[in-house]
């Protein structure tokens, strides 16, 4: 259930900041020091990866970065662009997870939980 919960969270959070990636030329999430990055970053805050485990982490981040549409700046990704990187984001979120230890694990979900909290804090519905 959590590893279920955090593929959601995941890709719901990808989902919300996609319209603004797309948006800033560069910025799109599978570019250098674009929001994928920095948003992996932010899920492995607080964890420190083994030598291998940060070479498994990089090769999958890697693969799906590749898999990941270009956006047009300005132009919103459609419903079916949206609908592949939600599983692309939740796959490759599975996958990072699976390579963690169990405390490492508590820790990435934990970030998972903050960083929904914040999208969710920042949607217009909630202001």
């Amino acid at each position: 259930m959590r590893i279920r919960l955090a593929v959601a969270s995941g890709a719901a959070l990808l989902l919300a900041a996609s319209v603004a990636a797309a948006q800033s030329p560069g910025g799109g999430p599978g570019g250098p020091g674009g929001f994928g990055q920095r948003r992996m970053q932010r899920l492995l805050q607080g964890i420190t990866l083994t030598a291998d485990q940060q070479t498994q982490v990089d090769s999958i981040t890697a693969r799906y970065r590749a898999q990941m549409p270009a956006f047009t700046p300005g132009t919103p990704p459609d419903s079916a662009t949206r609908q592949m990187m939600r599983e692309l984001v939740g796959n490759e979120d599975e996958e990072i997870r699976a390579l963690l230890t169990p405390d490492q694990q508590k820790v990435w979900d934990t970030n998972v939980t903050e960083m929904r909290n914040r999208m969710q804090q920042r949607s217009p519905g909630n202001r």
